[in-house]
């Protein structure tokens, strides 16, 4: 066979991913592997023979397991947020509407990515870093339902315990849908009327 005819046999060459490619490449992989294994499956090496990738590859994205983590846990609470505010552009401006998109906005994002996301989130108890990421985002989403659902509390003014106490509701409620428990439709109607009551003891 001669050269021209080895070369027109050869396969094309792969492109080359970019690096916002890769990354996205190894956080579905990362994604698909807790899905199907478990988050204590999760390794860098793991993921790296899961995504066809050398080791330092993901080193060189994630650091380390802690900073995959961080990572997943991240890019969740950014499309939860995402969907929460442009819902919140677009909703009633009334107390059981605002509590109603809240609620279906929380739900939506945790069914949407199913069994993968309570895992991440036990984990992220495992060490001081993954905590303090897990702690900010509570907070921002808590601040974004305050200020959410202030105009229809005296003052603007919601205490903090309520916050907590419907954040606390969402997680169990969102887990217990999870888990085929109760359906998300049960889920999201009690959820929805525990963010009404909190905002009316909010006002006595």
């Amino acid at each position: 066979m001669s050269s021209i005819a080895a070369r027109e046999s050869d396969p094309q060459p792969r492109r080359r991913l970019s690096r916002e490619e890769r990354h996205r490449q190894l956080m579905d992989a990362a994604w698909a592997l807790i899905r199907e294994e478990g988050t204590e499956a999760l390794t860098l090496g793991r993921l790296a023979e899961r995504a066809g990738v050398t080791k330092p590859v993901v080193y060189d994205h994630f650091g380390d397991r802690t900073g995959l983590l961080i990572a997943l846990y991240r890019e969740f609470d950014d499309r939860q947020t995402a969907r929460l505010q442009a819902a919140l552009a677009t909703d009633e401006p009334t107390l059981a509407g605002r509590a109603e998109v809240i609620a279906a906005a929380y739900l939506d994002c945790v069914l949407a990515q199913g069994r993968e996301i309570p895992g991440v989130v036990a984990a992220l108890t495992s060490s001081p870093e993954l905590e303090r990421v897990k702690r900010e985002c509570d907070a921002a989403f808590r601040e974004t339902c305050r200020a959410a659902l202030a105009p229809f509390a005296p003052a603007g003014a919601i205490a903090p315990a309520g916050l907590w106490a419907m954040l606390g509701a969402a997680e169990a409620l969102s887990a217990a849908a999870v888990n085929g428990e109760i359906t998300a439709a049960e889920a999201l109607a009690e959820l929805a009327e525990t963010i009404v009551a909190m905002v009316a003891r909010s006002r006595g």
